[in-house]
């Protein structure tokens, strides 16, 4: 800085600003005999501290004295007739005029606060119409008046304007900061609101520094424990914090408001819980109150409605002080269907779910709308939550929270797994990808079960089979988790509760599809059109097919091997074997569970085996009860349902039928050359055998389902050789040795097939 030329003038006495309106020249003020108005001076209060002013002179000061505002006095020190040191002080104009300067702003008096927005653009105009030519230092305290308020202000950074520009040249670029500066007509100032201010200001001319961003720089997807959600959060992102993240200026000037709520929804198990629980250690944010739904109710009247007013008392307060500048606040409902119910629903009189709906509607978004909150619910049954709640403004953005795809299993099997892995304690030959191939339908919290399985597994090989329980500690150190401890768990220990149950898919397909004919490749063939169709078109998303034929000829291993080797990502089974002592109501509420991903943009496969039985029709005018609504009701995006009957006529009367979009018939085995064919896929005879039963049914007609020639086949293997009575009480379980009577036993099974045949169907000539 180049040196200045300071002459120290005179010994003088502080004294207070005779006016208010001399106090806001923002002028140390003097009498006409000792400065002129425009003269800048040092004034030095202390050996070590001076202060430079710009002077206004005015008659109503005596001779010998400097007035100071209170705002200055404060700045300097100085109390009313302390002896100070004014001398005369010039700027370099090269060097310190201001370029840029930074003021922070606010109310002068709390009680004149209000939350009109003022135009920094305006402020700075007058601003410096009001101070041009005068000098200002940095931490300097004075008083502006705008639009009629009085707002205190305080200089907090001084840059020097770049000496090309005064020159006429193009700026240099260089930026130099200054400790005192001249205010110049082309100067920019720049207004920045005191930390605790409710001041709203609008315009260019604000504060451009770095904000501290809303996400937790130190945020990690994994380190917190999620997994398979990186779909969720990006579309929660979008939706809820892309207008808190953007820079405020482009948010007012688009007019766009904050989401207030966000309501995650799925299968139990899928994270949605913890999803909410680190949305508020992933932003940065007031530390979020997390409220279990039965909480909020209480058996006094009035409490509950209170417990919800408490939750948003925080969050007014703050906003009533600070106005824009609340920090985000956030509310987290767990179990939110158990307090928000839909209204005019309850059975009782006391009607308190309602009441409490009101007071979070009124919260949410009511007359007086909070801008600083962000409520979270969660819930397995959004069916249950009040509509008004699910409107935009209140839980805007509703996400379903899945099962996880083969990926997001990764993910989450190398959370669970990464500890393990870091201590040496997985062995080399568990494969995570494999194990996310196999465990298809699982959530969260179930592959999370099956590492602790395959942890205790691989832990009780180490316990001592005595007679108290011990750890063998010597190969205790040597402990691994194997792959063959993750594939027992997986095998025996745990299942998933979603989607295709294999169980039952075992039983249904125990022996296999047998493709006895042109007839079970045609019905396999039209199923695997209709699983292509339900999946590529969108005209007609829904399909509805019924297998209907005779009883026992493999309707049901049909639907399952078609909706099977559809892949779809959930394959439901409605079956009446389930339902058994079940009452209408059961079964309608067991009925809309299968149907449970129907509003899901998920495809979804049903399996309706045997409806006719599923609703007790046991005549034709069975009246039409809800099971059947229930029934006729299924529906959604990419739904497949395949229905098995035997009993067409039944549906046809109870107008179910047209429900389907198509039947296909499955027929029995209705000529000897077929039967044969089954008989060669079974492999229960030898050629010779087959041979003698095809010369026995050659040019005849037979009708037998290929479920009852299964049972028979089995019927005729369990012959005894030293029993042939025709009743079934002559069948012996004791097992015929093939080497010592080979030829009879031939000749057993084949006589004995044909005369279980006749019992259970009739051979005519062709």
């Amino acid at each position: 800085m180049a040196a200045r030329v300071v002459i120290f003038f005179k010994t003088m006495q502080a004294a207070r600003c005779p006016t208010d309106d001399l106090s806001l020249t923002n002028c140390a003020v003097v009498s006409e005999k000792d400065l002129q108005s425009g003269q800048h001076v040092t004034v030095k209060t202390t050996p070590t501290h001076k202060f430079v002013f710009t002077t206004k002179a005015h008659h109503a000061i005596v001779p010998g004295t400097i007035a100071f505002s209170l705002p200055q006095r404060k700045w300097a020190g100085l109390s009313i007739g302390q002896e100070v040191e004014v001398a005369n002080y010039n700027f370099d104009k090269s060097q310190q005029c201001i370029g840029a300067m930074t003021i922070e702003i606010d109310f002068l008096q709390k009680k004149s606060t209000d939350t009109s927005p003022y135009d920094s653009d305006k402020m700075a105009s007058e601003f410096i119409q009001q101070f041009n030519n005068q000098g200002f230092s940095v931490t300097q305290q004075m008083v502006f008046s705008f639009c009629d308020k009085l707002f205190g202000l305080v200089i907090k950074d001084i840059e020097a304007m770049d000496a090309s520009i005064l020159k006429g040249e193009p700026a240099s670029g260089k930026k130099q900061k200054i400790d005192i500066g001249l205010l110049v007509g082309n100067s920019q100032v720049v207004f920045e609101k005191a930390e605790s201010s409710s001041l709203t200001l609008v315009g260019k001319a604000k504060t451009k520094e770095q904000r501290q961003s809303i996400i937790n720089p130190d945020w990690n997807f994994e380190r917190m424990g999620i997994g398979g959600l990186d779909k969720e959060f990006s579309d929660i992102f979008r939706r809820a914090f892309a207008s808190r993240v953007f820079p405020p200026d482009i948010v007012e000037q688009m007019g766009c408001k904050h989401v207030k709520g966000i309501l995650l929804f799925g299968p139990p198990g899928c994270g949605k819980t913890l999803m909410a629980r680190q949305i508020g250690k992933m932003l940065n944010s007031r530390e979020p109150k997390i409220v279990n739904g039965p909480e909020i109710l209480n058996k006094f009247v009035g409490e509950s409605e209170a417990n919800i007013r408490k939750l948003f008392a925080d969050a007014e307060e703050e906003q009533k002080r600070l106005g824009a500048n609340s920090g985000l606040h956030i509310i987290i409902f767990d179990e939110l269907d158990a307090i928000c119910k839909q209204r005019g629903t309850g059975q009782g009189s006391t009607g308190v779910h309602d009441t409490v709906v009101n007071q979070l509607l009124s919260k949410i978004d009511g007359v007086e709308q909070l801008n600083n909150i962000l409520v979270i619910g969660m819930t397995n049954r959004p069916d249950l939550i009040d509509d008004a709640l699910m409107r935009p403004g209140r839980f805007e953005v509703k996400m379903e929270i899945g099962l996880p795809d083969e990926k997001g299993r990764v993910q989450i099997l190398n959370i669970h797994t990464n500890k393990m892995r870091d201590f040496g304690l997985l062995a080399p030959d568990v494969d995570v990808k494999e194990l996310a191939a196999g465990t298809k339908n699982y959530s969260g919290a179930e592959l999370e079960g099956l590492v602790r399985a395959a942890q205790s597994t691989a832990m009780n090989r180490h316990i001592k089979a005595t007679a108290t329980v011990e750890v063998d500690t010597e190969r205790a150190e040597k402990l691994q988790v194997t792959r063959s401890d993750f594939m027992g768990s997986l095998n025996n220990d745990i299942k998933p509760a979603f989607g295709s149950n294999q169980e039952d898919y075992a039983s249904y397909i125990m022996n296999g599809i047998i493709k006895w004919g042109d007839p079970v490749t045609r019905v396999l063939d039209d199923g695997e059109l209709l699983v292509q169709q339900t999946k590529n078109s969108d005209r007609t998303p829904l399909v509805a097919v019924l297998l209907e034929g005779p009883p026992h000829s493999g309707k049901t291993a049909l639907a399952a091997q078609i909706s099977e080797s559809s892949e779809f990502p959930f394959i439901k089974i409605c079956s009446p074997d389930k339902m058994i002592g079940f009452s209408e109501n059961s079964k309608c509420l067991a009925i809309k569970k299968v149907d449970v991903h129907h509003e899901r943009k998920i495809d979804t496969c049903i399996l309706l085996n045997a409806p006719a039985v599923l609703l007790s029709c046991v005549h034709v005018h069975v009246r039409v009860c809800n099971s059947v609504c229930a029934l006729l009701c299924l529906q959604g995006r990419k739904l497949l349902i395949i229905g098995t009957t035997s009993r067409k006529e039944v549906l046809q009367e109870m107008e179910m039928l047209d429900a389907f979009s198509t039947t296909i018939h499955v027929p029995n085995i209705s000529t000897g050359e077929h039967l044969v064919e089954a008989l060669e896929l079974l492999g229960s005879f030898t050629d010779a055998e087959r041979v003698t039963i095809g010369q026995h049914v050659k040019g005849k007609r037979v009708w037998i389902g290929i479920k009852k020639l299964l049972m028979l086949i089995e019927m005729s293997l369990q012959v005894s050789g030293n029993q042939h009575s025709s009743s079934s009480s002559s069948f012996s379980c004791r097992t015929v040795d093939h080497k010592r009577h080979p030829v009879a036993m031939a000749a057993r099974k084949v006589s004995c097939l044909k005369k279980w045949c006749k019992r259970f169907y009739t051979v005519e000539p062709a």
